[in-house]
């Protein structure tokens, strides 16, 4: 492999529920089987020199999942940042939560805190786990962050470029992403970094997430390496390092 290493990987971590129907299990054990499948590729990505990878955990659109489904969701990413809390701020990472509080259950909330305040430091790879997360709705609050900093005398809206307005995203701070996989072989986006990914490389193998291991993320790299990115010209742009 070569040192042309995505800065920035987004992922949707799709088809836990369909991991679970193939083998006879509740959808449930799908997710928990997921959740777990985050750390192999976290220490994967960050052993390749990935600086920042963005995990799509629960849309704002999930909520209308069945409670139960919901629920457990709820508890079995507490319990990830319970198990793993120690483990990402000794390796360096810091960890962020990208998306609205609100619904999102307040001992959770709590937990998020607590783990971002834990790694605020850290200055290795940033993990960020999306929750409660709509790339449309994040247009919107941003929009209105960026009229409040008018109306409050920060901001000018003359001066309003593609930059600034990053600046006011969940994702300030970050560079864009490089790289979007989805696993589970489905072609869709499902309102995921909209602004963001403009310019990204799409890949979408077909296995379900809980099957995607750390090989699985370097062939997904190994693919990134192999194309052309023009990012609207006309001749290969070199990537930053």
């Amino acid at each position: 492999m070569n040192n042309d290493i995505p800065r920035h990987i987004a992922i949707i971590m799709d088809g836990n529920g369909r991991w679970a129907k193939k083998r006879g299990l509740p959808r449930t054990a799908g997710h928990r089987k997921g959740i777990d499948r985050i750390r192999e590729i976290i220490r994967a990505a960050d052993a390749l020199g990935v600086k920042a990878v963005t995990f799509f955990a629960f849309s704002a659109e999930n909520w209308s999942r069945p409670k139960a489904e919901v629920s457990m969701l709820m508890r079995s990413l507490d319990n990830f940042l319970n198990r793993r809390l120690k483990e990402l701020d000794e390796d360096n990472i810091k960890f962020i939560v990208i998306g609205r509080k609100d619904p999102i259950p307040k001992y959770l909330q709590e937990k998020i805190r607590e783990s971002e305040e834990k790694t605020a430091k850290n200055t290795g790879m940033v993990v960020a786990l999306a929750l409660n997360y709509g790339g449309r709705q994040e247009i919107v609050d941003a929009v209105k962050l960026f009229a409040k900093a008018v109306v409050a005398g920060e901001a000018e809206a003359a001066k309003l470029d593609t930059d600034t307005f990053s600046e006011f995203l969940y994702t300030a701070g970050l560079p864009d992403p490089d790289l979007l996989i989805r696993t589970s072989g489905e072609m869709r986006i499902s309102n995921f970094l909209l602004w963001q990914i403009s310019y990204a490389e799409l890949y979408f193998p077909q296995k379900y997430w809980p099957d995607f291991t750390a090989d699985d993320l370097k062939e997904a790299i190994r693919v990134y390496q192999n194309r052309e990115r023009r990012f609207g010209g006309i001749g290969a742009v070199k990537k930053d390092s």
